[in-house]
């Protein structure tokens, strides 16, 4: 009944949709297999994009061609840059999202690609023969065929929803858990293991005191995800507020302990690190006398309310009265109650650097099925796995972004060298090259390779490439402009900064700290014209990159320089039929450990851990270099 297809993309979520409308956009013929048409791009959990480390990974999905960032924008009711009081590497866009609009504009974005079908079923097996895959087994009988399949089930593979002492299976409140995929994988002969995550309750925003928090808003000049002229920054938003528990809220909930499935072993699996439930979080941080709650609107016209901080597995009746204690709660009345939920994963070093399994060909894992937490950890897999899937169907080279490329590859390389036994999370610090992979170039960086793939059109193309040019034409006049003591010693005064005995360039007074371009522009007829020339939608942009290359033009340097060392081991690939086994003077560990892993080249294997230095000359040396 259906046809064959190029690649079969096989769950609706964060990771799906982007797979989906990635392979697609490349020119695939798509099918999207999904249990329930209208949770496509359902957030399950909290009504946010972005954030530290995540914010970066969306404007990288959207530089690349991917949705994520302008169903964010579209979808936005918030906006705020994180971190802005610290150096640009760490500054972070994050948006508050109205839940129904953000999947209305993602299914809305992927119905207007004509090669993306849809099939409404549950996928309950994999077809798969002489190690390679074939198609997928529907829970109606169907057998559906493919060149590739991309999995990205979420929590739904034998999910199971734990509410105090009850258990019920499922894959999110109110679905029901996918059963048949799991079991295939470890005929094949994959390795699974089992992860939770847990959500908290929603309440009637209308029950709520709000003169009892403190206000959240946005930023006064918001801006947005998307590098696209297609979306544009908020004019109105919506204010978020922070309230905070205290000891009643923590005796009340300790009361509930003895029936918390955290704490009475009916949990068995592993939680997110940096995203723990409120009991724990009481237990661990004893001391603490108060946590903070933020109350967060899911979209313009709802009353629905996320009480982010408060996630829990507790009995309803035990969460009710602890939120009641909770300032501006004082009267909350409760949608739904929070619970965590276990769900199978598959260890992620049983991938290949383009999310393709080494067990079977063509079929690619994506999203939490690989261990990982966070919607945008999920899409930017989702969007590589695409990619990868369209190249290794149609006989192109694969696609693979380096460590130094984007927080998309340290996030990859990390899953795949490393493993995850908890939910892995991106944060700045697991980059080393945060100078360079900074959320404001993006852009630059990327959608160049985008173009030449074929995700970005040639509108967006120009758009780099002016960017590029007017940034440098720009740092070429500040080094040529000077300025006079008369002209500058008045601003250098209010900003308590030194002043100059005699004329200098400008472009060394950028790098002074607390100056910035908007203070010597006005100093400058060549720099007023130069930037007045400028195009409008690009303007404040490029006066931002240029301020930002020049001061931090050493830093970046030196990061680019270490960035290009570490790129050459990279370039060492290691051939497949290589036996570790023989090369004796590798330790015992090493020899396991990459023998297992089979990395791709020197550089993924000086990252595996118990892999030391003198192993790396070994390899090194066995391969002729």
């Amino acid at each position: 009944m259906l046809d064959k297809y190029d690649v079969i993309v096989v769950g609706g979520g964060h990771a799906g949709c982007e797979a989906a409308n990635a392979a697609a956009k490349m020119g695939s013929k798509v099918l999207l297999v999904t249990m329930n048409m209208n949770t496509i791009a359902q957030m399950s959990c909290n009504p946010a994009m972005g954030g530290v480390a995540k914010g970066q990974i969306i404007r990288e999905i959207d530089a690349l061609g991917g949705g994520s960032g302008i169903v964010s924008d579209k979808s936005a009711i918030q906006f705020r840059m994180l971190n802005r009081s610290k150096g640009p590497a760490m500054w972070s866009p994050r948006t508050q999202n109205d839940r129904m609009k953000f999947a209305e504009e993602w299914r809305l974005l992927l119905e207007r690609n004509p090669n993306v079908d849809f099939w409404q079923d549950m996928c309950t097996g994999i077809i798969a023969e002489e190690g390679k895959v074939l198609g997928v087994k529907t829970s109606i009988g169907m057998n559906i065929y493919a060149e590739s399949v991309v999995l990205t089930n979420g929590t739904f593979l034998n999910g199971l929803i734990h509410l105090g002492e009850k258990q019920m299976g499922g894959g999110r409140a109110g679905e029901k858990a996918a059963t048949g995929i799991t079991e295939d994988l470890i005929q094949l002969g994959f390795e699974a293991g089992r992860m939770k995550t847990g959500t908290p309750p929603r309440v009637d925003g209308r029950s709520l005191d709000y003169s009892k928090m403190e206000e959240q808003p946005g930023d006064e000049n918001p801006s947005k995800f998307s590098f696209s002229r297609e979306t544009e920054p908020l004019k109105t938003q919506r204010a978020c507020f922070i309230t905070y528990t205290n000891l009643d809220t923590h005796d009340l909930l300790r009361e509930g302990f003895d029936r918390s499935p955290m704490f009475n072993g009916a949990i068995k699996s592993v939680g997110p690190r940096y995203c723990p439930s409120i009991e724990d979080k009481i237990n661990r941080f004893a001391d603490r006398d108060r946590h903070q709650i933020f109350v967060e609107p899911e979209g313009w016209e709802t009353i629905e309310i996320y009480v982010n901080g408060f996630s829990t597995s507790l009995p309803e009746e035990v969460q009710f009265s602890a939120m009641k204690s909770i300032p501006g709660f004082e009267n909350v009345k409760m949608f739904r109650p929070g619970y965590a939920i276990e769900y199978d994963y598959f260890p992620p070093t049983q991938l290949k650097q383009t999310l393709e399994t080494k067990l079977i060909e063509n079929l690619y894992f994506a999203g939490q099925i690989n261990g990982t937490t966070g919607y945008e950890e999920a899409a930017c897999q989702g969007l590589m796995a695409g990619i990868n899937a369209h190249l290794k169907v149609h006989g192109e080279e694969p696609f693979i972004l380096s460590r130094s490329d984007a927080y998309i590859g340290v996030l990859i390389d990390d899953l795949i060298t490393k493993g995850t036994k908890e939910p892995y999370r991106m944060f700045t610090s697991r980059a080393e090259y945060r100078i360079l992979l900074r959320q404001d170039n993006a852009d630059l960086r990327l959608s160049p390779m985008a173009h030449a793939l074929g995700l970005l059109d040639d509108d967006r193309l120009r758009d780099v490439e002016y960017k590029l040019e007017f940034t440098e034409k720009f740092k070429k006049l500040l080094r040529n402009e000077g300025v006079t003591p008369d002209a500058l010693n008045p601003i250098l005064e209010s900003k308590e900064s030194s002043p100059i005995t005699q004329q200098v360039k400008l472009s060394s007074i950028v790098t002074r700290p607390g100056i910035g371009l908007s203070d010597l522009i006005p100093l400058n007829e060549k720099l007023q014209n130069f930037v007045a020339e400028l195009d409008p939608e690009l303007k404040e942009i490029i006066v931002e990159q240029t301020e930002i290359q020049l001061k931090y033009d050493g830093y970046i340097s030196r990061e680019q320089e270490q960035a290009n060392k570490m790129n050459r081991l990279e370039d060492v690939r290691i051939p497949d039929s290589v036996d570790y086994s023989k090369m004796l003077s590798l330790s015992s560990e090493a020899t396991e450990k990459l023998t297992k892993l089979k990395p791709a080249t020197i550089g993924m294997a000086s990252r595996i851990s118990g892999v030391s230095p003198s192993d790396v000359s070994v390899l090194l040396i066995h391969l002729g270099r």
